[in-house]
């Protein structure tokens, strides 16, 4: 099994430490050739606007649209949330606030509980310039919500969490990922 993780910006090599933990192959994604072969994909955080300028340089947003529309198993995390909404690539049917929780000061943790998921038990989540998802079609399915505010979503092949799973040791929603992988294989 492998596993593509963006690498324009981001703790990229914190997802692929998890996904190794979890028994698949990390392929560090930073051309369209990198996506050949690729069971799942990985969009992790960073800043969204230099996200979206280096997948323009590289040539990447339609590669992308193509193996995500495919229906290769995605997770996108933080700005990866952003990235895959309506605005950006187009390919989960949100509109996602940047920053919505504050700046770099207001950074928090906080308990989710992702039953829906298929994960028992509360998961921490840590939010840094956390994004959420301000509107959402009928085709998503809300998993987490903060004061009324969706953080985890789904729709399809697609999971995006509005937090940083890869700076925790709780590797649930990772796990995710790599059951999509092993359910339709």
């Amino acid at each position: 099994m492998v596993v593509g993780v963006l690498a324009i910006q981001g703790d990229f090599e914190a997802h692929a430490g998890v996904l190794v933990r979890l028994g698949a192959e990390a392929r560090i994604v930073r051309t369209p050739a990198d996506l050949e072969g690729l069971d799942a994909l990985v969009i992790p955080g960073g800043e969204s606007t230099t996200m979206t300028l280096g997948i323009e340089r590289e040539g990447l947003a339609e590669p992308l649209r193509e193996l995500v529309s495919s229906g290769v198993p995605t997770l996108g995390t933080c700005a990866g949330m952003i990235m895959l909404d309506r605005d950006h690539l187009g390919l989960l049917d949100v509109s996602a606030r940047r920053n919505a929780f504050g700046r770099q000061v207001q950074s928090f943790e906080a308990d989710l509980d992702l039953n829906r998921l298929g994960r028992d038990g509360p998961l921490r989540a840590v939010f840094i310039r956390a994004p959420w998802v301000d509107d959402y079609g009928e085709d998503v399915e809300v998993l987490a919500e903060i004061e009324g505010h969706p953080v985890a979503v789904r729709q399809g092949n697609i999971l995006a969490v509005a937090f940083h799973p890869e700076l925790t040791d709780d590797g649930r929603v990772h796990a995710w990922l790599v059951d999509q992988v092993r359910q339709h294989a």
